[in-house]
């Protein structure tokens, strides 16, 4: 059985699965819903209460059930599992890791925290990038960890430079710590990013606290194409010179005009 639910706020698209589940039922339910997503171009914020008689789904609702996710899965900006299965829960936090989207698991008790965090999360870019194209330096701000709208974000930065200059003279890299990645396909997307880029990238500039950073950032210079230099987090105007510097003698980008992009991340001052 699967079954559209009315009780939650309009944002929020929301199911009930419970026995088996059938091929039809999904093309009856399930269905439609991708199909609207698609039409509208809308972002979809799901939430599936999962009930404790689940008993799996027939071989066709499986394919089906393979196929609509594959085919809406750009769509999806945060889907929310509610049930109070054990091994369900367990499964959703495993498939988190791999979801290109925010997956989270609620008990059935935890109804309201399910629905305020599907409001809550954010379906674009979290990265703000700056660009001074004096200097030919990309600057991007991160406070959380990566997820694959982010390095789109990062790319779209690069690539207008890189249209007009064939080269990028810095990148810099400014943040906390290491962000690390929301989820696998984030931290592939990332990696193809750095593969596509890095020959056209002369400096890299990690402006990131701690001793990690600084070792990676060793390890980075001996490896990759661009030099790599650490610097600390508060030496971003340092970062962005040493980035933009021509035979090693820094252009002032502190003084430079730059470019905004993207939302600026929120800093603990600022959620308080």
């Amino acid at each position: 059985m699967i079954e559209r639910m009315t009780d939650v706020p309009p944002e929020i698209d929301a199911v009930r699965a419970g026995g088996v589940l059938t091929r039809g039922e999904y093309d009856a339910v399930v269905l439609p819903l991708v199909q609207e997503a698609e039409r509208s171009d809308r972002m979809l914020r799901v939430l599936c209460r999962v009930e404790d008689d689940y008993a799996g789904v027939t071989p066709a609702a499986l394919w089906e059930d393979l196929r609509l996710g594959l085919r809406a899965m750009r769509h999806f900006a945060a889907f929310a599992v509610l049930t109070d299965l054990g091994w369900m829960r367990t499964a959703c936090r495993l498939a988190a890791w791999t979801t290109p989207y925010p997956l989270r698991a609620f008990t059935t008790v935890e109804r309201d925290d399910a629905v305020a965090w599907l409001l809550a999360v954010d379906a674009g870019p979290r990265i703000h990038t700056r660009t001074y194209p004096a200097a030919g330096v990309v600057v991007v701000e991160v406070d959380r960890a990566l997820r694959t709208e982010d390095i789109d974000a990062l790319g779209a930065a690069v690539d207008d430079e890189l249209r007009s200059a064939g080269e990028l003279r810095g990148l810099v890299v400014h943040a906390p710590g290491i962000p690390g990645w929301a989820n696998l396909p984030a931290l592939w997307h990332h990696v193809g990013f750095v593969a596509g880029h890095q020959h056209r990238v002369r400096r890299l500039a990690l402006a990131l606290d701690g001793v990690v950073p600084a070792a990676a950032a060793t390890v980075a210079d001996a490896t990759l194409h661009p030099q790599v230099r650490h610097f600390p987090y508060e030496d971003l105007d340092e970062a962005i010179g040493w980035a933009g510097s021509e035979d090693g003698v820094p252009l002032g980008a502190a003084g430079a005009t730059g470019t905004l992009r993207g939302p600026r991340p929120t800093s603990p001052d600022d959620e308080s």
